[in-house]
């Protein structure tokens, strides 16, 4: 039996504070779900650039507590194609207007930071998983020509050409024995925002889908997502009418593997559980907060976790691994981060260490397993391939809480997350 502890004052400790006395009962029961794929970040460009602007031994160090079997093992991980919020300015693999061949489509801006954070990621972990999507198409294929706002134009010689931009980018990714499990047509395609982003209607995501289907189903898996949606803003929207419309053509029916959902999202997921069991589920992206990286957000992030997971997750990807600059994004955003570098030196924020409580000890090919007990929705259980039962338990109360398991009282500390692995 192991038991790890973390508070806002102490963090990462070994506990041994157990009861004589019963506290909560938990029942940790049965199996349900899927296998999980794993836990994981997104490697972004300037949250690369944050880690490579440090020493040789503080990157190493952060590398080894981001993907070492020993820090959090991350094991899937999210790739941008081509400039997100969080890279350095705006740019596509092929800005090259009318190139529908994609003659000139190149990776070269991705050797800088991104390409050799992926490498180190592989060393310490050779099965680490990808999988990928844009925030927007190259500027000459939208209307208005901007990397931000707009929507992509549907012309078929358009839509032939962006499949085929998917493609080039899954085989020049290859060739640097970088193998992607899996892409999104778009992230947040609802949201229109100053950053690089793409709005697509449901209509408009049918028609590209399945053009993409027949460019890249033989070299990669293709998920419906990033769902962000419906509007954050709409009062009346259904959360997965996307889905539900998109499925209703026989070639996404068949063809698509997953979906993926992140920020309002986490209620589509529910019902999409509910109407297509067969699909694989992710949490795409963890929501990022304001920069504070306060211990309430942590405690609001492992809420979410869990969620996802017991609505049937396979895996939950955390946004930024690194920010500088009090975590200020390109277009002006502050956001989270597990580290925050700052004058040569890096901080461990509270989130790295929820992420921490769920990947050191829950394995890729771990199963979810019921509970039962009013700690309920505050414990995410596993079976992991070995064996092993973990248990992440978040005791959100201002005092400690005693809950039993199996006959064993552990005193959890308050406002904690805690690691049990039986």
């Amino acid at each position: 039996m192991r038991w790890i502890s973390s508070t806002e004052s102490e963090k990462w400790i070994n506990n041994n504070n157990f009861s004589s006395e019963k506290g909560s009962e938990l029942v940790i029961g049965t199996a349900v779900g899927k296998e999980m794929f794993g836990w994981g970040c997104c490697i972004s460009e300037i949250c690369a650039k944050a880690i490579f602007s440090l020493s040789e031994e503080q990157q190493k160090h952060i590398f080894d507590e981001l993907f070492g079997i020993e820090g959090c093992g991350f094991e899937y991980c999210r790739l941008s194609i081509g400039a997100n919020d969080f890279a350095e300015s705006w740019y596509s693999y092929n800005e090259t207007e009318g190139d529908y061949e994609m003659r000139n489509f190149s990776i070269k801006r991705d050797y800088k930071y991104i390409i050799p954070s992926v490498k180190e990621a592989q060393k310490r972990n050779k099965d680490i998983s990808f999988f990928a999507s844009p925030w927007s198409p190259p500027t000459w294929m939208k209307f208005p020509k901007a990397y931000n706002y707009g929507r992509l134009v549907g012309t078929p010689e358009n839509l032939k050409a962006y499949a085929l931009y998917f493609r080039k980018y899954l085989e020049s990714y290859k060739n640097e024995g970088i193998n992607i499990a899996a892409v999104c047509p778009q992230n947040e395609f609802f949201a229109d925002q100053k950053f690089p982003s793409c709005v697509y209607s449901a209509k408009e995501l049918e028609q590209f889908m399945c053009c993409l289907i027949d460019e890249v189903k033989d070299i990669t898996d293709i998920y419906y997502g990033t769902c962000n949606g419906p509007d954050p803003y709409s009062e009346y929207g259904l959360h997965n009418e996307y889905l539900n419309y998109l499925m209703q053509n026989k070639k996404i029916h068949d063809n698509i593997k997953g979906a993926a959902f992140q920020w309002n999202g986490k209620y589509a997921i529910m019902q999409a559980k509910e109407d297509y069991p067969q699909l694989d589920f992710i949490q795409s992206e963890c929501q990022c907060g304001d920069g504070e990286n306060s211990w309430d957000y942590a405690m609001y992030t492992c809420s979410l976790l869990h969620h996802y997971t017991v609505n049937g997750a396979r895996a939950n990807v955390y946004w930024n691994m690194a920010l500088e600059n009090d975590g200020v994004s390109t277009w002006g955003w502050r956001q989270n981060s597990l580290i925050s570098v700052k004058d040569g030196e890096y901080t461990f924020n509270p989130e790295f260490y929820v992420m921490k409580h769920f990947s050191q000890f829950v394995k890729k090919g771990a199963v979810l397993l019921s509970t039962k007990g009013e700690m309920s929705s505050n414990t995410t259980a596993f079976k992991n391939p070995d064996g092993s039962i973990a248990a992440v338990i978040m005791n959100p109360f201002e005092f400690e809480k005693t809950v039993t398991i199996n006959q064993t009282n552990y005193i959890l500390p308050p406002r904690s997350f805690n690691s049990i692995v039986l």
